[in-house]
């Protein structure tokens, strides 16, 4: 692991492995770097990987005020760090996070977005799940407040709750279940399409073709924002095709970041 200092000071993670085009990782809700880990043998060969753990995941550090804004700023300290042009690729939280940081870096080469969670006018969580959240991490269920954010929330099917459940990421996610009131501060976000017009770097956001209508309707919003943009749907998928559909997921980002133009 190796890290880098945030605009506050607080310490960033990253594990760095393989060789190639720099391709930075940014995990979501619910986990940290070794979410990634399933896809490493198969991105080794082709990217330097740089897999990063998000502020108060792992083995960064975090801060006492939480904001979004200090997000942006270490995903945009992590590829400022790396001296070629680098990918960024964000998931859900993490794909907004990325999108934010694309604004404040200057050597990103392309970017990818896995449904991001912008406001659209279309509720990204459920009656009462916020409040139901917090009750089971009150009464440390730290495992029920995955499952419930999973199964409420981001409406992952329980056969693909059970493959994630199997994963070694597992443990890091039960471990970073306390972060999960937090980051419902995307439910707060303001999309302003006109701040990304000048944003031309080429962008793929990706999509599952089963995945819930709030993710679809934020992946759309930001399509028609970008000026160099396309959605890429992956066919029987939701919102965790990293973990259900690996070799997919990985040819798909693939065939885009080596593609000409």
């Amino acid at each position: 692991m190796e890290t880098v200092r945030s605009k506050d000071g607080t310490a960033i993670a990253y594990e760095r492995s393989g060789a190639g085009p720099a391709l930075v990782l940014v995990h979501g809700t619910t986990s940290a770097h070794e979410r990634w880990a399933p896809l490493l043998p198969m991105l080794e060969p082709t990217f330097t990987v740089y897999a990063v753990d998000r502020r108060g995941r792992g083995q960064s550090g975090d801060s006492a005020d939480y904001s979004l804004e200090s997000e942006y700023e270490d995903i945009a300290a992590v590829v400022d760090s790396i001296v070629k042009p680098a990918s960024l690729l964000g998931h859900s939280y993490g794909a907004l996070i990325c999108l934010e940081a694309a604004l404040r870096v200057t050597n990103l080469d392309r970017l990818i977005l896995y449904e991001p969670p912008i406001p659209t006018g279309v509720p990204i969580y459920p009656p009462g799940a916020r409040a139901k959240i917090q009750n089971l991490l009150d009464a440390g269920d730290r495992e029920g407040v995955l499952l419930a954010f999973y199964r409420d929330v981001v409406e992952i099917p329980e056969p693909q709750i059970a493959i994630m459940r199997k994963e070694p990421a597992w443990v890091a996610r039960v471990a970073a279940a306390h972060t999960i009131p937090r980051e419902f501060a995307d439910e707060d976000y303001v999309f302003e399409p006109s701040r990304f017009s000048d944003l031309n770097v080429p962008v793929l956001l990706l999509q599952g073709e089963n995945s819930p209508r709030h993710l679809k309707a934020g992946t759309e919003a930001v399509h028609a924002a970008l000026p160099d943009s396309r959605i890429a749907v992956m066919p029987g998928q939701q919102h965790v095709a990293m973990s259900t559909a690996p070799e997919l997921f990985v040819r798909v980002i693939t065939e885009f970041l080596f593609a000409s133009g």
